[in-house]
């Protein structure tokens, strides 16, 4: 059986989950990594792993389907024994997500379900379904974001999940430390990549305004995130709990 150390990275085709997959792998990880539609961009992370001499494989799931987890799981069991040689997974990333931008007040249900599915209630019960599948000793790393520190216009859904996310954490880390896995939150600030449409990065005009309001006079990029993400998954990171850390460059302190 393979002693290599193994992550499971949701949302892991581009952005800020291809960069955490790629910064696990230099670290000596195994990654499995999922894409809800963009397989021929999992796939090359995949490659591009491979080639630098790591151990990778990718796998379809809507994250937001919790109905589909159980699927998704034995497909995860199947993969670790023939890919990875191993019975079980160390790390748990939740990262996959959608973006929504709606005022409060014009906010729809279908619009708050839809980021419930994806962002609170999908990273609950994934989590949970896979606990048998993770080792004791292992890590679950969610995503929230700065929004849930600070209120930007327009954000209301979705940063209300971010803030669930952050309590749930914790409660995570309190009821699964018997068992010696670690809980923590990454919250991002503002990062360049295509999520919601390429606000950040193609707007320029909101570039900016981001960009003056952050201590450290820019936006994120994605290699600002992905290396603390494979930070908390070495033995270095083993006394952190139950934290949120926020990687926003110091954005609106």
């Amino acid at each position: 059986m393979s002693t290599r150390k193994i992550a499971l990275v949701t949302g892991g085709s581009r952005g800020l989950g291809k960069n955490m997959a790629q910064h696990l792998a230099q670290k000596g990880i195994g990654v499995l990594l999922t894409y809800h539609s963009q397989q021929a961009d999992a796939d090359q992370v995949v490659a591009e792993i491979e080639a630098q001499g790591g151990q990778a494989a990718a796998l379809p799931l809507d994250a937001a389907n919790v109905a589909s987890f159980n699927g998704f799981l034995a497909q995860v069991q199947h993969t670790l024994r023939t890919t990875f040689g191993a019975e079980k997974f160390d790390f748990l990333i939740n990262n996959a997500g959608t973006a929504l931008y709606a005022p409060f007040a014009d906010t729809s249900e279908a619009q708050f379900d839809e980021m419930l599915n994806i962002h609170l209630k999908g990273p609950f019960f994934l989590t949970q379904k896979a606990l048998p599948l993770i080792n004791d000793g292992g890590r679950i790393i969610n995503i929230s974001s700065g929004l849930a520190r600070f209120a930007n216009p327009g954000s209301s859904t979705y940063a209300s999940m971010k803030g669930a996310i952050e309590v749930l954490t914790r409660y995570q880390a309190r009821e699964l430390g018997s068992r010696g896995i670690a809980a923590n939150v990454v919250a991002p600030g503002p990062i360049a990549t295509d999520f919601g449409g390429g606000r950040v990065r193609d707007n320029e005009e909101l570039n900016q305004h981001l960009s003056a309001a952050t201590a450290l006079g820019r936006v994120g990029l994605p290699d600002d995130i992905g290396p603390i993400v494979a930070f908390l998954c070495t033995e270095e990171a083993r006394w952190i709990n139950a934290q949120r850390i926020e990687a926003s460059g110091g954005i609106f302190v």
